[in-house]
């Protein structure tokens, strides 16, 4: 219609130029050679107009979306984009949509990519498996159908075990069971904006000697094994997610029958940052080194029950830093920690921090700044489980400043006063110091209202975490004292 408009107010011009090109004829030589031009103007403009509209009409019907993707998607002629609907994926859940899933990833995968990542792992160059917002049934787990690939996503929809899923698989399986002289399998694999679930068919998400991988807004339930499994690998990024066996927002009358694992650590240098863990036997399980929790929120299954909030499983290397956290009713279990942080947490309903002894190895330690909340039942905020065997060594472990309401304060360092009338006398620690018979510092100071008294004190006894006191007259008045059982003795 516009090109119509267009057209006719150039003919109504063209008619008044013509209509004053014939009166000017009469008055001038040459008029009608001036008519002759206009009109093969006039011509030329319509013809240029039309095979613009014709241009129009055409380039508007290829770009227009095909109400329903044939097999000759984008998705499979190089646009980076695979919606696995156009591979015949079921986004109503109704049917299963195992083959067509793992048939758009085949096609993302066996492209050239762009050079490489890690040596033999090729750049697919950000290739996108769409889910489209779909809920899709899995019979078998989803994965890649070779190693060495990176630079991929898979996002945008919800993936749910069928009822014949293997009860020992994981929806989501980056692992390659051939054998490889690489370190790593896969790199820069994004998964992102999914809800994964197990239906209680096993457990959620596996990852295998992958590198750099990130798991992003996502929502793992119904798992009976474990969520999210990382084994190998380095650097592998949980953040922004929530995971549960049971949906549930607490209070949940079956809870002592919550089973399984939310997410287990097996490697190096990962990261678990703004993650709630709903419901689960163990919030989060780490048996390798380096790994950074911040920002978690585990209420999974109450120690009243069994449960743990993150129990640490690397006897004498644990290197670990738990900061910013929020543990509902379950704690922390740390097997023989060396170089373990943990600071700024807040524990409520009597959770406590227990330093569980493998080989009797405790060192490096930091446990500060934390909130303790209790309902006055006598329960201590750090705990030793000497169960198997005592702690022996023993090197720099600092328990201090941490905020306790309901609880029975525990640390490292600690400060008495006590009145004095004599020339001896004894400050008890037991209550408030972590380790039994063990005093590496003390300092004190005598307070006396006698003007022209300077008795001489000495230090006789620090044993069994008492401080003995003698001084060579009768004293009346105060001592203070402080003490420390962090510092380690050189020889």
């Amino acid at each position: 219609m516009v090109v119509l408009g267009l057209l006719a107010c150039f003919i109504m011009a063209n008619h008044v130029e013509i209509g004053h090109s014939l009166h000017v004829e009469r008055l001038a030589s040459g008029g009608a050679r001036d008519r002759d031009s206009h009109v093969r103007k006039l011509q030329e403009f319509k013809s240029y107009f039309f095979r613009r509209e014709h241009t129009t009409v055409s380039l508007s019907s290829s770009s227009s979306p095909s109400p329903s993707p044939s097999p000759s998607s984008p998705g499979r002629t190089g646009s980076g984009v695979f919606p696995v609907t156009a591979y015949g994926a079921d986004p109503t859940g109704k049917t299963d949509s195992t083959d067509a899933i793992l048939e758009a990833i085949s096609d993302a995968v066996s492209g050239n990519g762009d050079g490489f990542l890690m040596e033999g792992i090729r750049n697919l160059g950000g290739v996108q498996i769409n889910l489209e917002g779909g809920v899709y049934k899995i019979s078998r787990p989803i994965k890649l159908p070779v190693a060495g690939r990176g630079n991929m996503q898979i996002y945008g929809g919800t993936l749910k075990a069928s009822d014949n899923f293997t009860t020992d698989g994981y929806l989501i399986d980056l692992s390659f069971s051939s054998s490889s002289n690489r370190d790593y399998s896969y790199e820069f694999i994004t998964l992102r904006d999914l809800m994964v679930d197990c239906n209680f068919k096993g457990g959620g998400i596996r990852l295998i000697d992958a590198l750099r991988t990130t798991i992003d807004n996502c929502y793992v339930a119904h798992f009976t094994t474990t969520g999210i499994l990382v084994q190998g690998g380095h650097e592998t990024y949980i953040r922004n997610s929530f995971l549960g066996q049971h949906i549930t927002a607490g209070g949940d009358p079956h809870e002592r029958n919550f089973t399984g694992t939310a997410i287990d650590l097996q490697g190096n240098d990962n990261a678990v940052t703004d993650v709630v863990i709903f419901s689960a036997e163990v919030g989060i399980a780490i048996s390798g080194q380096a790994n950074m929790i911040t920002g978690v929120h585990c209420y999974n299954k109450a120690n009243g029950f069994g449960g743990i909030g993150i129990l640490l499983k690397v006897p004498g290397i644990t290197q670990t830093r738990i900061v910013n956290s929020y543990f509902d009713y379950t704690g922390i279990v740390a097997e023989d920690p060396v170089q373990l942080h943990i600071s700024d947490c807040f524990f409520l309903g009597d959770s406590f921090i227990v330093l569980k002894s493998v080989r009797g190895v405790v060192n490096g330690i930091n446990i500060i700044n934390n909130m303790f909340s209790g309902s006055n039942k006598g329960i201590d905020i750090v705990q030793l489980d000497q169960t198997n065997e005592e702690f022996k060594e023993i090197g720099h472990v600092v328990v201090d400043k941490n905020n306790v309401n309901g609880m029975n304060l525990k640390a490292t360092i600690a400060k008495g006063v006590t009145r004095v009338n004599g020339t001896s006398w004894i400050v008890d620690f037991n209550e408030i110091l972590l380790f039994p018979r063990r005093i590496r510092f003390v300092q004190h100071a005598l307070l006396t209202g006698a003007s022209n008294s300077f008795p001489n004190t000495v230090l006789r006894n620090i044993s069994n975490n008492q401080v003995l006191i003698e001084s060579d007259t009768i004293v009346e008045g105060s001592v203070s004292v402080s003490v420390d059982q962090s510092p380690s003795i050189s020889s």
